[in-house]
């Protein structure tokens, strides 16, 4: 620790979404208080919301309309749903209507600013955080957090400073080039908090086995359905969306939302398996009995009524199936290999791309370690979690961002009222 001693009654590490919200509202709690609370709010980056700015393809996705502990895996959805009902769609609309950004639904039940600009967003943001009276430290990356007393030394860039409280907001390992580099889940243990056994990236593209005839269609996006089965062959997880083909496997809102599942499945049951299937409502018998009852028709022709005609190559080629056969000049043997390709095709998924392209974090500290109420630890009195640090992540559509305004809230305005309630000696 350094020797320069400041102090401060609230200090905020991480400025991204959930601590630039939790800085907010604890300033906001402490004026309706009629406290003036020193709050500040640290991070290392020398432009604050990098993570902000690039989501949802630079038009930032603020919440989706509808929102629910299911849009969520990690820790149990009972706790999570407490956290969410602190702070729900409708206020997360009214925050931003009150800092002048006007939310749209789009087609898909996402929010967005109707600027589609998610400089609107941050920036709104920010002039909050300020307003509050949070003071923005940065670039003044925290490097280590320790107990000392009835407080905390927080030690940063810029020297160390004696915290009353703390909340801790510094995200998880996704995009580590914004400074979500898995440093908060560091400090977290060494405060003494538990960290789950795995963390992986989170809303991931997936990488295939080199050479697979998928990554011949680059570029072709189609709706697809990516199923997640046991080894036994139990269906464990399905998500139905966008799926884009690319050069080194699968990405879109489908594969992103099964990748940590995908992980996660792995750990216990290696032989676990995903399948794709081209025609998502159609099931294998019922597509082979359309086959059959296409008679003189070739399988192309069948196939070119319902999908693009690249994938109908692709999938005849890895059928090995000659395109000007007719479906009865097919052996069986073949024309149910087609229907396999169709509906379920084996994905030989090599690993993910990791953290530098994932949207967000699987794992992290456990709720069970926080008392929900307040988001404070239960390990650490006087320490409060907030945001992606947690073992709670979301899928695609918002709900990442739901999840910090909730959380963030409830420990910016429990840890102002905890201050309030013991006045600084």
């Amino acid at each position: 620790m350094s020797d320069r001693v400041d102090t401060c009654d609230l200090a905020v590490v991480g400025a991204g979404a959930a601590g630039l919200f939790a800085a907010t509202w604890a300033g906001r709690a402490a004026r309706e208080a009629g406290l003036a609370l020193d709050v500040r709010a640290f991070d290392g980056a020398a432009r604050l919301g990098a993570k902000i700015l690039v989501a949802g393809g630079g038009r930032c996705n603020v919440t989706h309309w509808r929102v629910d502990a299911s849009d969520y895996a990690g820790s149990t959805p009972p706790a999570i749903r407490k956290v969410l009902h602190r702070f729900g769609v409708d206020r997360t609309q009214a925050f931003f209507a009150e800092r002048g950004v006007e939310l749209k639904r789009e087609d898909t039940g996402k929010l967005f600013p109707v600027t589609d600009s998610a400089r609107t967003v941050l920036d709104a943001l920010l002039d909050a955080a300020r307003d509050a009276g949070v003071r923005l430290c940065h670039p003044d990356r925290v490097t280590g957090i320790e107990r000392a007393g009835d407080g905390f030394l927080v030690d940063a860039a810029s020297g160390t400073v004696h915290a009353r409280r703390v909340v801790l907001c510094t995200g998880g390992r996704a995009l580590p080039k914004s400074g979500s580099d898995g440093a908060g889940l560091a400090m977290a243990q060494a405060l003494g908090h538990s960290v789950t056994d795995h963390v992986v990236p989170s809303l991931v593209p997936l990488r295939l086995a080199h050479g697979h005839w998928i990554m011949g269609l680059s570029g072709l996006t189609v709706p697809a359905e990516l199923v997640l089965r046991a080894g036994g062959g139990k269906r464990l997880a399905a998500f139905t969306d966008s799926t884009l083909c690319t050069h080194f496997g699968l990405s879109g809102p489908s594969v992103l939302n099964i990748s940590r599942h995908w992980t996660m499945a792995r750990f216990d049951d290696p032989a676990a398996r995903l399948e794709l299937s081209w025609m998502p409502g159609t099931d294998a018998e019922a597509l082979d009995r359309a086959l059959v009852e296409a008679k003189g028709r070739t399988a192309g022709a069948f196939l070119r009524e319902r999908l693009p005609e690249r994938l109908v190559r692709a999938l005849l080629d890895a059928s090995g199936i000659d395109g000007g056969a007719t479906v009865q000049q097919l052996p069986r043997e073949r024309r149910r290999a087609l229907v396999t390709a169709c509906t379920a095709t084996p994905l030989p998924v090599e690993g993910d791309r990791g953290y530098t392209f994932a949207e967000a974090t699987a794992g992290g500290v456990p709720l069970a370690e926080v008392r929900l109420e307040t988001m404070e630890s239960r390990v650490v009195p006087g320490l409060h979690l907030a945001g992606e640090v947690l073992d709670v992540d979301g899928r695609i559509g918002g709900f990442n961002f739901q999840w910090a305004w909730a959380s963030g809230f409830v420990a910016g305005t429990s840890a102002a009222q905890a201050l309030a309630a013991t006045p600084a000696a």
